[in-house]
């Protein structure tokens, strides 16, 4: 089995319009594609499967990125979030589904302590 070290990455952005624009006019030559939009976000990888997401910043002061690290399985999830705590990260939600995201997304959400949301993601 191949393992990938990011499963997605973040981005805000101040103005979304444009921003799409840019990723769009600098991803297709690459070869990826705008694969999902709505009120606030876009997401760009290959066909069906984002990797870059832009979230518009609606005014607020930037909260650092966002990363997330594919994990093997639930288990590999549910350290990643305990050892993080350990470490001097904090909860921005435990281990768990989050069936919004995808029927079979299963993830937990930390902040580092530089303020960047590192999340480890079994899909």
């Amino acid at each position: 089995m191949e393992m990938t070290m990011y499963d997605h990455i973040g981005l805000r952005v101040a103005d979304l319009d444009a921003a799409t624009r840019f990723y769009t006019a600098v991803l297709t030559p690459l070869g990826y594609v705008l694969c999902s939009s709505g009120d606030g976000y876009a997401g760009f990888g290959p066909k069906g499967e984002p990797a870059l997401w832009l979230h518009l910043n609606k005014g607020r002061k930037a909260d650092g990125a966002h990363i997330a690290f594919r994990a093997g399985d639930h288990d590999a999830v549910k350290a990643f979030h305990s050892e993080g705590l350990k470490s001097g990260g904090r909860d921005n939600g435990g281990a768990g589904p989050r069936k919004d995201y995808s029927p079979t997304y299963y993830a937990a959400f930390l902040i580092d302590p530089d303020g960047n949301n590192v999340e480890a993601v079994c899909v």
